[in-house]
């Protein structure tokens, strides 16, 4: 669980009650990464906490709650290590909100609600590639939030390229094929120009809104 074990690299630096460890896992990755709720953050405790991880002192306080300060075990540092020394591997495939909508809207067999679905989803990843930039102006961010900003443009502008792909390979129209029939192709998909349905190499044909250069 990889808030799990960032929450074991802030313990790696001194131990640390529950808000303190809010506050420095959001100060660490910046608000484009998004907030942790502070319940959230006692579930994900309890986990390494059973395992052996990380273990909790009581500090008695003279008027509020006692403290609880946790601190990591010589096993949390082995764990700890252990997922930083290996890649980050996407374990659930390329899900994604985005793409059951287009599904659903291709499937529906309306070209207006298929363009609509992609003229949306432009507009706002082109708003979201503004409030970056305006992010990015910002002084004082440390390294990490500032390459969190990069790789958040990065993301965005694929997803253009996406949303452009989208209009250029999908048509309107049932995406299943009836039992006992064999699909020459997918279906409610258009080989792009260039491109057969044998595998030949797809052609490089790239869209102006592909890559914007501005964002207004």
């Amino acid at each position: 669980m990889p808030v799990q074990h960032a929450v074991l690299a802030l313990l790696a630096t001194k131990p640390a009650h529950g808000y303190k460890l809010r506050n420095s896992f959001e100060q660490a990755v910046g608000e484009q990464w998004g907030g942790l709720n502070i319940g959230h953050l006692y579930q994900i405790l309890d986990r390494p906490a059973r395992d052996g991880l990380i273990e909790t002192d009581r500090q008695p306080q003279p008027v509020k709650p006692d403290r609880l300060v946790h601190h990591l075990t010589p096993a949390g540092r082995a764990e700890l290590d252990r997922w930083l020394n290996e890649p980050s591997v996407r374990l659930r495939g390329y899900r994604d909100d985005f793409f059951l909508k287009v599904m659903a809207a291709a499937q529906l067999g309306d070209p207006e609600t298929l363009a609509g679905v992609l003229s949306r989803q432009r507009t706002h990843l082109l708003r979201e590639l503004h409030s970056l930039a305006e992010a990015a102006e910002l002084t004082g961010q440390s390294p990490v939030t500032s390459l969190l900003l990069t790789a958040a443009e990065l993301h965005a502008r694929a997803d253009l390229e996406v949303v452009d792909a989208a209009e250029t390979t999908l048509q309107p129209g049932p995406l299943t094929t009836p039992a006992g029939e064999e699909p020459a192709a997918p279906a409610g998909i258009q080989a792009p120009p260039g491109q057969g349905l044998a595998g030949e190499a797809p052609s490089k044909q790239t869209s102006s809104r592909m890559r914007p250069s501005a964002v207004s």
